[in-house]
């Protein structure tokens, strides 16, 4: 038997979480049947609704019956409830799918009552059981076929109590091009906005080749899915393949135990910058570091902790969860969580956290008079704070020993005396410290405050800079140096004064105070000529390597004044709306300096959501001390730094590159002051892995050789310098058959990102040409994008799109136009069957069929080439076979294509619609069918645009339109007719 995606993967995952093995046999397998908290395996036929419902209702009203006592007196109640969960599933088209599932979330944790206790006395309705898990029926089964405008069938599907509340997606292992993300798109882009009604209860969907397991929630786009990892897993796990690794991951993730932690504890709704709702789920890092906080509270032996988790990857959510889990957590006796930051830009950033997820009961203090009052008063709640807000606190404020304080950025929070006060006021308190860069060796303190013996290392939870990059959580950095001839020469300096000293006969007294006042570094760095050479370049540098890409940048300099020379220099070179300046003022300034440059709270934020909009003309945030931590601004890609910045604030402020954003491949730090000359000086920490946190743009240069050898072996014997259809054919050739052609996608991706990153660096001039014709050979041979394969055949950067755009030379597509495809030529191949012209009516029905995307008529026959060529490439049909098929299918093309064009003359736009609308015609539609046609004729005219049938945007517009005309009538809600309408306009115009 060969292997594919449904006996090697699907057929896998059923077997791992079921214990059924569905390829023993071949006859209609039974369901597994088990007590206790285990998936147990149904077929298909075996759940109980028709393929348009998404729920086992037969089993959602024994378990409601089963849970609620009040609806096991009069089971009849269970009708009530079920009624109410058919509406969500129902609204999730007028309300959005996330909506849908906050709504559904509500019922499935609990919150929801119904007036079915005595004199209607409103109690909680139960639809699962978080207390005795083995109170809940846990069923997995495949091929899940479901109904909305259109069927789709996922590969697996969860149900917990008749409820689909996990949907996976199996991918073959066999083929390098399909990938877990072919997976992870057919759930996201396509169940989600076929089958909504399937994803209303969702906790997590799935996607696995075999080879990788990721998971995310609803709406979670493609490159913030997460793999899950497990407690020891090391480095190693990432290197290793098989379905044995899968599998172990597959169990712990989808553990039914697990899964409903997830949905209680682990799951946010929460609004994005753009004001949209979306739903958050945790990371495996989150869940295992709040986990393990939970778990010591719980136990009560050892009452302090450090979880270090890598700048970005997500240590706000961490404290969330943790949070919402202690406040959740019945034994605790309603305990009261201090989160506490150091500064006001982190107090901004957590707190914004906290409230816009929507936890109950958080209160954020103003003043040290406000926390005390609220500790004195033994509040119960979560409050976030500050910590020198502890100063001049009194001791004992609060003995209980439910309280627990989470310290972010824990190796800054020790300042002199304000921890000893922390301790005193709250002196059965438990401590937790929360670091994102890892603890200094001199740095002894946040050991002593936070690290416990009993935790291997000193840390509870631990998830470093390379596992984060492992993961996809954050990106890798790369350091490019600039301009060394401009570096602080201090040798030079020192000599220089020393001459000047002399000349001028300075007493010694003389010149330290000149040496104090005049000769600092900063001095020396803000000279004029040095500010105007480095603008210069960072002009340069951005307009070429991060405004194509749609990236923003931050420019660090040495003081408040020197943010100022930068900005009024880079006017010179950009729009002055282009860039601002984000500093504080103080008393001492002058009244003009502030008015010109201060920059308040309430300004300062909406900065950073300008910033954040890739559609603004703000590109620039120039800084010195400001926003180099507690900001997050994903889009900001590259930092130009002129500063000295060492330990904990330098990895801190790098890592403002690192958040992941589409199309983003690495953060960016441009190097002029020369910080990392010396980057083991630089990065002075315990852990030798971080000194590997930056790459070296002089590594690429050394690897750029051997990735374009690599990419180029795949064409060995190929003419490169042949011109035309004939040498790309040729190349084409070479990598004919899908392992060659993934095989050359593999490299050439490497050589790609290679590219991007030296970009415009001289030395990618030596190798120009040959990319060029990698880069079109590599568009020629790429799947069209409903094609996926997506990890290897990705998006091209915007370098190498732009080459591309600047080059298009090989005639291979003027060729092709010429290329009449008629009966004579059919005739021609088929009875002279030449490889080369066999190939260009291959190609010529490919664009046909793509010319007619959407016509049911020529999707069938794309199908029937697609299949036809699959046969050739696995031998399974001789040459002469082939060709007699495809010449068959060609005539049958052109065929189609004449009845199509008579079908269109036949019929004028405005005839196509008063044909159907006298067809559906009944007693209720207006008599006036030619002023309803006339006027949807004349809206749809004004909004279509050339080939707006395939861009979402267009469809979206025409159907609002449509939409419209049909509401003057009261017919807007007739959804046959509007879709039978929506379709003609889609033919016609």
């Amino acid at each position: 038997m060969a292997f594919n995606e449904l006996n090697s993967v699907e057929h896998y995952i059923i077997h791992q979480l079921s214990g059924v093995n569905l390829n023993a046999t071949l006859q209609e397998p039974k369901a597994s049947y088990g007590n206790g908290v285990r998936w147990q395996y149904a077929p298909p036929s075996a759940i109980q609704r028709g393929v348009n419902e998404v729920m086992d209702e037969t089993r959602l009203k024994a378990a409601l019956t089963r849970l609620n006592p009040e609806i096991e007196q009069r089971p009849e109640l269970a009708d009530e409830v079920i009624y109410k969960l058919r509406a969500i599933l129902i609204t999730v088209n007028q309300v959005g799918l996330v909506k849908a599932n906050e709504e559904f979330f509500k019922w499935l944790t609990g919150e929801k009552t119904m007036p079915f206790g005595e004199n209607n006395r409103h109690v909680s309705v139960r639809l699962l059981d978080f207390d005795d898990l083995a109170n809940n029926e846990y069923i997995v089964t495949n091929q899940y076929r479901v109904h909305n405008r259109e069927t789709k069938i996922p590969d697996v599907v969860m149900l917990i109590n008749g409820i689909p509340v996990v949907v996976g997606e199996a991918k073959t292992p066999i083929r390098p091009s399909i990938s877990w993300l072919d997976g992870a798109h057919e759930v996201h882009d396509i169940y989600e906005n076929s089958v909504p009604a399937l994803f209303v209860p969702n906790i997590l969907s799935f996607a696995t080749e075999g080879k990788e397991l990721y998971y995310g929630a609803i709406r979670t786009p493609l490159g913030f899915w997460s793999p899950w990892r497990m407690e020891g897993d090391d480095d190693a796990l990432a290197k290793r393949l098989g379905l044995s690794e899968i599998g172990k991951e597959l169990s712990h993730l989808l553990h039914p135990a697990r899964l409903l932690d997830i949905l209680q504890n682990f799951s946010l709704f929460t609004t994005n910058k753009k004001k949209q709702r979306i739903k958050v789920i945790c990371r495996f890092q989150q869940y295992e570091g709040a986990n393990k906080i939970v778990e010591r509270v719980k136990a009560g032996r050892v009452k302090k902790g450090l979880i270090w988790h890598f700048q970005g990857s997500g240590k706000s959510l961490l404290m969330v969860f943790a949070a919402q889990k202690l406040r959740k957590s019945a034994e605790l006796k309603s305990p009261t969580v201090i989160v506490l930051v150091d500064r006001t830009d982190l107090d901004t950033q957590i707190s914004g956290t906290f409230n816009a997820a929507d936890i109950p009961n958080v209160e954020t203090t103003d003043s040290i008079s406000d926390l005390q009052r609220l500790l004195e008063r033994d509040t119960r709640k979560i409050i976030i704070s500050m910590i020198y807000k502890f100063r001049d606190a009194k001791p004992n404020m609060n003995t209980r020993d439910n309280i627990i304080v989470l310290v972010d950025e824990a190796h800054r929070t020790q300042e002199g005396d304000l921890g000893r006060q922390m301790r005193a006021a709250l002196p059965n308190a438990f401590l937790f410290g929360l670091t994102g860069t890892p603890v200094n060796k001199a740095d002894k303190n946040t050991f002593w405050a936070f690290g416990a013996e009993e935790d291997t290392g000193g840390y509870l939870s631990r998830y470093t800079f390379h596992d984060s990059i492992r993961d996809n959580a954050t990106l890798p950095l790369h350091f490019e140096p600039r301009l060394v001839d401009v570096h602080v020469d201090k040798d030079t300096i020192d000599k220089a004064f020393a001459e000047f000293k002399d000349s001028a006969a300075l007493t010694d007294e003389e010149a330290d105070a000149l040496n104090r006042k005049s000769a600092k570094m900063a001095a020396f760095l803000k000279a004029p000529e040095r500010v105007a050479k480095i603008v210069a370049d960072i002009a340069d540098h951005f307009k070429e390597k991060v405004e194509p890409h749609g990236f923003k940048a931050m420019i660090v300099t040495p003081d408040r004044y020197a943010c100022v020379q930068y900005k009024e220099e880079l006017d010179k070179h950009l729009p002055k709306e282009a860039s601002k300046v984000v500093i504080s003022t103080s008393a001492n300034d002058s009244l003009e300096f502030k008015q010109k440059w201060g920059v308040d709270k309430g300004r300062q934020e909406k900065i950073v959501d300008e910033f954040n909009d890739a559609n603004s003309d703000l590109q620039f945030i120039i800084v010195t001390a400001k926003l180099l931590t507690g900001f997050d601004a994903p889009i900001l890609q590259t930092m130009y730094l002129d500063k000295s910045l060492k330990d904990h604030t330098l990895l801190q402020a790098v890592c403002r590159t690192n958040r992941l954003y589409p199309n983003k491949n690495f953060g960016r730090v441009v190097d002029y002051f020369g910080v990392f000359d010396d980057a083991a000086k630089a990065l002075q920490f315990d852990e030798e892995s971080i000194q590997r946190v930056i790459s070296n743009l002089s590594e690429l240069r050394e690897k750029l050789p051997q990735a374009m050898r690599d990419a180029l072996q795949h064409f060995e014997g190929v003419d490169r310098t042949l011109e035309g259809f004939e040498g790309l054919e040729a190349a084409q050739d070479a990598i004919n058959n899908d392992e060659k052609k993934d095989a050359f996608a593999k490299d050439y991706k490497y050589l790609s990102k290679i590219w991007e990153s030296l970009s415009p660096d001289n030395v990618l001039n030596l190798y120009d040409q040959d990319y060029k014709w990698l880069s079109q050979v590599f568009e020629s041979v790429r799947p069209a994008s409903d094609n996926i394969g997506k990890l290897l055949w990705f998006s091209l950067g915007a370098q190498t799109t732009k080459l591309i755009h600047e080059n298009i030379h090989v005639g291979s597509v003027h060729h092709l136009d010429e290329f009449i495809l008629d009966a004579d030529v059919i005739e021609d191949i088929f009875n002279n069957p030449d490889p080369k012209k066999t190939k260009q009516l291959e190609k010529i029905l490919i664009k046909r069929f793509k010319k007619h995307a959407g016509d049911p008529t020529f999707i069938k026959l794309s199908d029937r080439l697609e299949a036809l060529r699959d046969k050739a490439e696995q031998g399974l049909i001789t040459s002469i076979e082939f060709v007699k098929e495809l010449c068959k299918l060609a005539k049958e093309t052109v065929q189609a294509e004449k009845e199509l064009a008579e079908a269109q003359q036949e019929k004028t736009p405005v005839a196509a619609l008063t044909e159907l609308f006298l067809e559906l015609k009944t007693d209720q539609t207006p008599a006036v069918v030619g002023r309803i046609v006339e006027g949807i004729d004349k809206i749809v005219r004004v909004v279509r645009f050339p080939g707006w049938q395939s861009t979402s945007v267009g469809e979206r517009e025409v159907q609002k339109a449509l939409r419209r005309e049909l509401l003057k009538y009261q017919l807007h809600k007739d959804q046959v007719l509007f879709e039978r309408a929506y379709g003609y306009v889609k033919a016609y115009y």
